[in-house]
């Protein structure tokens, strides 16, 4: 018999779906940081700054779940 951890993964899984957010999130905040890093002349630091609050955006946007049942 085989496990339930090897039974394949789809779109519809809460899994694969639920963190498809974070990369928009970090992508917004990347170009928000690199902008204020290099208006305040530290770009490491507005790097940094512009993904950690990228990555708690993009976590807090919900994802849409199902999309074809509208």
């Amino acid at each position: 018999m085989k496990d339930d951890k090897d039974k394949k993964r789809t779109k519809g899984d809460k899994e694969t779906s639920s963190g498809s957010n974070v990369g928009v999130g970090i992508a917004i905040g990347v170009a928000l940081g690199t902008s204020l890093g290099l208006a305040f002349d530290n770009l490491a630091i507005g790097l940094a700054i512009g993904i950690a609050l990228g990555t708690a955006i993009g976590t807090s946007i919900p994802a849409d779940k199902n999309k074809d049942d509208e």
